[in-house]
C-alpha cells in the first residue's frame, strides 16, 4: 500500500470519528412522540361542573415539611367543610369557578418528561412521601364525583415563562410536564370558602345598638352589671345616646366605626355547640332540653354560663343590634381562643393549649319583637270582597284601606319572625371565633364614645 493511500485512509478514519463525535454531542431533539397528545384535554370526560361531589386542594408547608389539605364535599344537598365540623362551604362562586376552571384544560405545550426536572418546574406531588425534596412542591387539586370517581386530578406548578395565565402542570403518577392555560384562584384558607358576611346586615339597616357591660362570677353564676349603653339612629350616620347630660356629646365617627364593625364582621373559625344547646337556640317551640354536667363544663370553657334565673350570659358581656325589620342580634363575647392555623380555625383536642395567637369566642342569637309594629285596626267587615268595586260604598273603600294596611303589617311581622328563625338556624349550631381586632372594635365602653362638649 502506497504512502498516499495510507494517508487517504487515515484522513477518512479521522473524519468518520469526528462525525461520530459531532452526532453524539449535538443537542438532542425532542422525540416526535412528545407532541402526540398536544392540544388534547387533560380530562375529556369531565364536562359538567355539577357532577363534582368532592373538591380537595393540597398545598405544601416547606417549613414543616408537610402537606396542607383542604376539602369541601357535597352531601345532603349542600357543600360542607369536613375539617371544620362540616361547616357550610357557602362561598358558591369559588366552588363553581374552581370546578369549571379545570374543564377543558388542554395540554398546550410539552416541557419535559424527565422526573429530575419536576422540582425545577414546581410540580413535585405534595403528597409524595418518597421524594426527599422539600422545595418544588406543587399545588394539587382533585375533583371527584359520585362514589369517589376521580373527575380531575392535577398538580399545578410554576408560571410558564412568557405566557400569561399559563402554568406548568403534571398529572399525578405521570412523568410528563406540560404548559397549560389555566387561571384558577385556589385556596386552602377556611375563610375563602365560606360566606364572608357573617351578620348579613347592612349598616344602613341598623337602628339601635346596646352594649351590656357585665362580668360573671363563675362560682355563683351571679352578674356584676357595670352599666349599659343604648345608641339610637336618627338618620344615616346620625346617632344619639340615652343618658347623655348637657355637657356631653357623642364621638359620632366612633359610633359609626362601631356600626361599620358590625356590618363588616367576619370570622376566623368555628366550633360546634353541644347538640342540646344548638337545638334550644334553633327550635321555635318551648320544649325542654336535657343538659349534662359535661355540656355545662364545655360551655364554661368557652366563656358561657346560665344564671340562676336561666339567662344565658358570657364573661365579656354582650352587644345587641336591632335592625329596621325588628330583628335583634345578640352577640355574646366569650373566652380567649388560642391557636393559629387549623387550631384557630377548627380547634381540636390539645391543639390550643399554650399555642400562640389570640382570638375570641362569639355566640350569636336573634329574636324578633312584634310589639315594635303595633297591629293596625282591622276592617269592620269584608263585604267589599264579595262585590265588584264599581258597587263599593264609601264604607267599603274605608274597609279595603284598613284591610290593606293590616295585610302589610301581617307580612312585615311574618317576615321578621321568619327572618329571626332562619338566622337562628344558621347561627344556632356554632360558636364562632373572631379576631382580637374585631373584638376590640365591637367591645367598646362609654368613655370610648362620649366626650365633653367643646363649646
Amino acid at each position: 500500500m502506497s504512502t498516499e493511500t495510507r494517508k487517504t485512509l487515515t484522513y477518512a478514519a479521522v473524519a468518520a470519528v469526528l462525525l461520530l463525535i459531532t452526532v453524539v454531542s449535538a443537542p438532542k431533539q425532542v422525540a416526535p412522540d412528545a407532541f402526540f397528545d398536544q392540544g388534547e384535554a387533560f380530562f375529556p370526560d369531565f364536562t359538567d361542573p355539577n357532577a363534582a361531589r368532592t373538591l380537595e386542594v393540597i398545598d405544601y408547608d416547606e417549613e414543616t415539611g408537610s402537606p396542607v389539605p383542604f376539602k369541601v364535599t357535597f352531601s345532603g344537598g349542600s357543600w360542607t367543610i369536613p375539617s371544620h365540623h362540616d361547616y357550610p362551604a357557602d362561598g358558591k362562586d369559588r366552588l363553581a369557578r374552581t370546578a369549571a376552571g379545570l374543564i377543558g384544560v388542554t395540554k398546550d405545550d410539552f416541557r419535559t418528561d424527565n422526573p429530575a426536572d419536576h422540582a425545577a418546574c414546581g410540580v413535585v406531588d405534595p403528597l409524595d412521601e418518597t421524594n426527599p425534596d422539600l422545595k418544588g412542591r406543587g399545588q394539587r387539586i382533585t375533583i371527584k364525583g359520585e362514589n369517589d370517581v376521580v373527575l380531575a386530578d392535577l398538580i399545578l406548578g410554576k408560571a410558564f415563562e412568557g405566557r400569561e395565565n399559563f402554568r406548568l402542570v403534571r398529572v399525578p403518577g405521570q412523568k410528563r410536564v406540560y404548559g397549560a392555560r389555566i387561571d384558577l384562584d385556589l385556596s386552602t384558607s377556611f375563610k375563602d370558602w365560606i360566606e364572608a358576611d357573617l351578620m348579613l346586615v347592612e349598616a344602613t339597616e341598623i337602628e339601635q345598638v346596646k352594649l351590656l357591660d357585665y362580668s360573671v362570677d363563675e362560682r355563683t353564676g351571679r352578674l356584676d352589671e357595670r352599666g349599659n349603653i343604648t345608641l339610637v339612629s336618627q338618620s344615616e350616620s346620625d346617632w344619639t345616646m340615652e343618658g347623655l347630660d348637657a355637657k356631653e356629646e357623642l364621638e359620632r365617627y366612633k359610633v359609626n366605626n362601631l356600626v361599620r364593625a358590625v356590618d363588616e364582621l367576619t370570622i376566623e373559625g368555628v366550633r360546634p355547640k353541644p347538640a342540646w344547646l344548638s337545638a334550644s337556640l334553633t327550635r321555635a317551640d318551648d320544649k325542654e332540653v336535657r343538659i349534662t354536667d359535661g355540656d355545662l363544663l364545655s360551655m364554661q370553657s368557652m366563656g358561657y354560663y346560665f344564671t340562676r334565673e336561666g339567662r344565658l350570659v358570657s364573661n365579656e358581656g354582650e352587644l345587641q343590634v336591632r335592625t329596621t325589620d325588628g330583628v335583634t342580634y345578640t352577640l355574646r363575647f366569650g373566652e380567649v381562643a388560642l391557636g393559629t392555623g387549623l387550631a384557630a380555625t377548627a380547634g381540636g383536642d390539645g391543639q390550643e393549649a399554650g399555642a400562640p395567637g389570640e382570638n375570641r369566642y362569639l355566640m350569636i342569637t336573634t329574636s324578633f319583637d312584634p310589639a315594635l309594629f303595633p297591629e293596625p285596626l282591622r276592617p269592620a267587615n269584608q263585604d267589599f270582597a264579595s262585590r265588584p268595586d264599581s258597587l263599593w260604598t264609601e264604607a267599603d273603600y274605608d274597609n279595603k284601606n284598613l284591610q290593606d294596611a293590616w295585610d302589610r303589617w301581617k307580612r312585615r311581622v311574618d317576615a321578621g319572625s321568619e327572618r329571626s328563625q332562619e338566622l337562628n338556624r344558621r347561627f344556632g349550631p356554632w360558636y364562632y371565633v373572631i379576631s382580637s381586632e374585631s373584638f376590640d372594635k365591637l367591645r367598646v365602653k362609654r368613655t370610648d364614645l362620649v366626650r365633653e362638649k367643646t363649646t
